[in-house]
């Protein structure tokens, strides 16, 4: 019994990704609403469970579709709200390094300088690589070493959104600590914002500057 339910759920994943590299652009962009919709929260091995053991491969040709069309911004919030699904599931790290794998960061960090692009759709690349650093140290320095700071700090200086500047500053703020080999840069970042023509920008800035120096004095006490 159980090899034909194993059959079945082989053929039920088979189906839908001959249904997804079939579809065009419109029937994607629905196919990932109702994945947002059915499957936000899930763990790691609830997402196996509804991929019958398949969830990276959906993930694959999602992130294979996002670097073919992120530039003309083709259902960007939908694909990376999905990626995101992935990123956050809990027990899914694996998700994670197949992401960065294929060079995830250096396209969030170019979708953030790009505008043609929708402040909704930055918006969720800046969460998508709050995820990626809240995953570690390791994690933190890739962002860096792909010269994250600097293309983060430009994004917060010319956002038209304090929403999106919100979720900036909690990103920089998170490379800022626990990230030793790169904190400095960060803390040049911070300080650079302080020039820019954007009030919001400017008090966030100083806000995270004061929370570094206030983190950096109590290691000194230690």
């Amino acid at each position: 019994m159980s090899s034909i339910k194993e059959q079945a759920a082989i053929s039920r994943l088979i189906s839908f990704l001959q249904e997804w590299d079939n579809a065009n652009k419109f029937t994607r962009c629905r196919i990932l609403d109702n994945f947002i919709m059915s499957s936000s929260g899930k763990t790691g091995p609830e997402l196996e469970v509804e991929f019958s053991q398949g969830a990276s491969l959906f993930l694959a040709r999602l992130t294979a579709w996002l670097r073919l069309t992120y530039m003309y911004g083709t259902c960007l919030e939908q694909q990376l709200k999905s990626i995101g699904i992935f990123l956050s599931a809990a027990n899914g790290q694996r998700y994670l390094i197949e992401f960065l794998e294929v060079g995830g960061i250096l396209t969030l960090l170019e979708i953030l300088g790009l505008k043609q692009l929708k402040e909704e759709a930055k918006r969720e690349s800046i969460k998508l690589l709050q995820l990626v650093a809240s995953s570690g140290r390791k994690f933190k320095e890739l962002i860096c070493e792909s010269y994250g700071v600097r293309s983060i700090a430009e994004f917060m200086a010319t956002s038209k959104s304090e929403e999106t500047q919100e979720q900036v500053q909690i990103l920089l703020d998170n490379l800022g600590h626990g990230n030793p080999k790169y904190q400095n840069q960060v803390y040049k970042g911070l300080i650079a914002l302080l020039k820019c023509t954007s009030p919001k920008a400017q008090q966030l800035s100083l806000q995270t500057l004061r929370i570094m120096q206030v983190s950096k004095r109590k290691c000194g006490e230690k």
